[in-house]
């Protein structure tokens, strides 16, 4: 009943999103899986983060936005790497420095280890979405690419879910019992946290 009472009382947007947002997730997931820059990892946490509070069975999390993932690497894979090729990386400029410094290196780095790169590409900020391009340009074999990309998005929704999830969890009752104090720090380390994984993003892409 307080939860009733509670939802009652939000925002429509806030309403919108704790009731029916499912497939707000699995778009921005497979938006961002194909190419474009949205929060897709984010709304994966924020998800599992609103299923930790009762909004959301978390399996239904994780099988959306693993679904997500793999219709857009897909639609990434087909549409910019085997129909687009190269062709399509020369016609935007911003584009086209993306091929020229990228391509080559990640290219050869799909020859030699082409499904260990789609499975881990998941995992990495800027092969999250171009390891699909680049499987496509390479004329991966398409059904090696799914089964691989099938793993690598089933295996991200499945651990950034869950420890969205369990996170979620140990928040909520570390605030019910100790208050601002846990709130605090729960926010730095979040914060550390954050910090730790950004800068060690952006070091990986850098060497790519």
């Amino acid at each position: 009943m307080a939860l009733r009472a509670a939802i009652g009382k939000m925002p429509p947007v806030t309403h919108f999103i704790t009731t029916h947002g499912l497939p707000l997730l699995f778009l921005v997931v497979m938006l961002e899986s194909f190419g474009l820059p949205l929060p897709g990892e984010t709304a994966l946490i924020a998800f599992g983060i609103l299923a930790a509070q009762g909004h959301y069975s978390i399996w239904e999390v994780i099988a959306i936005a693993a679904a997500g993932a793999i219709v857009g690497d897909n639609l990434g894979y087909w549409i910019i790497g085997r129909w687009g090729g190269r062709a399509l990386f020369r016609r935007w400029k911003w584009l086209s420095k993306y091929a020229d410094r990228v391509l080559p290196r990640a290219e050869r780095l799909m020859e030699k280890h082409g499904g260990k790169t789609v499975f881990f590409g998941r995992f990495v900020t800027v092969l999250r979405y171009s390891a699909a391009w680049i499987a496509g340009l390479a004329h991966m074999d398409w059904w090696r690419f799914l089964f691989w990309n099938a793993a690598g998005g089933i295996c991200w929704a499945t651990g950034v879910g869950l420890v969205a999830y369990y996170a979620g969890h140990a928040a909520a009752d570390a605030i019910n019992r100790y208050g601002l104090y846990a709130a605090g720090v729960i926010v730095a380390g979040l914060v550390i946290g954050w910090l730790v994984v950004h800068y060690g993003k952006k070091r990986l892409e850098e060497r790519l």
